[in-house]
């Protein structure tokens, strides 16, 4: 097939969307496809050579988080001019109601066309706002992808629009499965490492709930060692320190993997704003035992398919809590280390292998459900 994948946000500056859709296009080059990806880009932003940019993109605030979006004439004239060049046999956007270029293309393509819904949240003010010109586009897609269950009900309660599947984000688990510890990261039974990984500027990712768990776990384990790694600001580093946390700073892919198998517990103490949860993916993947806020999408990923949960949960903002169910697992070893394999067997559900076979039956669909719609443009279906 020769697949088109839109993304609204720019590639200069990491993100969960972003790196989806980067790793869903590997998949599909992986397995035969031709994949072109559009996206926002600063000019001196290094991609792959299957990326086209789309331009600068400008911040936005948004659901917890800074987006940044492309829109406008020069955007619209960009995308026009990728579907042209592309002669797409389906077209995929991710957050097509996103003001760029995502939305952009919904309402340019002339062709079987899919898009994914990434976002969960109880209350989207943006899409309310927008509805009126998305909603239509909507319910022109072929078909319509939520990455999990919360995520559809957000579209669902939004738009009153259906989403036909739930086809979660796909991860590379090889790469945290064959993860090997670093000796000055990895715990001990006198000194547990806990761990915790993200953009901590983000008030959402729960930091604070994080260095408020800390005094109460070192009243029972005074020499746990408390681990921090990602992308922040020299204020939050600088609050890590004071706190007595080991401030490991940001992390190249391959070396996040290492930081997450070198923990004995790993903490998702997240506030909202989460559709799906990554990061616990990765970090069951790696074989940590990991804790996280009782978030409905991070339930959705960490309960299998019996209803066994593969990560012990926290109510959200309760450092109490958290600090309960680190204590639990420090104290436990046989008990934590259940819960890793349980979390590692899970994660695997989420391997591409398992992912993007259901993605491409989905391309299929839509294909053949435009084909049945508008037959003088419909081509073979492609293998």
């Amino acid at each position: 097939m020769r697949i088109g994948i839109v993304c609204p946000y720019s590639l200069d500056r990491p993100g969960g969307v972003q790196l989806h859709v980067i790793d869903l296009a590997e998949a599909l080059i992986r397995r035969g496809h031709h994949v072109s990806v559009l996206a926002p880009a600063a000019p001196d932003t290094r991609v792959p050579g299957y990326v086209r940019t789309a331009g600068r993109s400008i911040p936005v605030h948004y659901n917890g988080s800074t987006a940044r979006l492309t829109f406008g004439l020069v955007a619209a004239a960009r995308v026009r001019r990728w579907l042209a060049d592309g002669d797409f046999d389906v077209v995929h956007l991710h957050e097509p109601g996103t003001p760029s270029v995502s939305v952009i293309a919904m309402w340019a393509r002339l062709g079987p066309t899919v898009g994914t819904f990434h976002t969960s949240t109880e209350h989207s003010l943006m899409m309310r706002i927008a509805k009126p010109w998305i909603k239509p586009g909507y319910e022109e897609l072929d078909a319509r992808i939520a990455v999990s269950p919360s995520a559809a009900r957000t579209v669902t309660r939004a738009l009153r629009v259906n989403v036909t599947h739930i086809i979660p984000n796909g991860v590379d688990t090889s790469a945290f499965t064959h993860a090997k510890p670093r000796e000055e990261w990895r715990g001990t039974p006198e000194q547990p490492t806990i761990g915790i990984l993200g953009r901590m500027d983000e008030p959402r990712k729960g930091f604070d709930t994080f260095l408020e768990a800390i005094p109460a776990v070192r009243r029972v384990h005074p020499r746990a060692r408390f681990l921090v790694a990602g992308r922040f600001s020299d204020r939050v580093a600088a609050r890590a320190a004071r706190a007595g946390v080991e401030v490991v700073g940001e992390l190249a892919e391959s070396e996040k993997a290492r930081f997450m198998a070198s923990m004995d517990v790993y903490c998702a103490p997240n506030t909202g704003g989460e559709s799906f949860g990554i990061v616990l993916v990765e970090a069951m993947a790696a074989g940590a035992a990991v804790i996280a806020s009782d978030l409905v999408a991070f339930r959705d990923v960490a309960t299998d398919d019996d209803g066994e949960p593969c990560a012990r949960f926290h109510h959200v903002g309760h450092s109490s809590g958290l600090a309960a169910q680190i204590v639990s697992l420090v104290d436990d070893a046989p008990a934590r280390h259940a819960l890793a394999q349980r979390g590692r067997e899970r994660a695997g559900t989420f391997d591409w292998h398992q992912v993007a076979p259901r993605i491409e039956e989905t391309y299929r669909d839509a294909i053949r459900l435009d084909a049945s719609f508008y037959p003088q443009r419909a081509k073979e279906t492609p293998a």
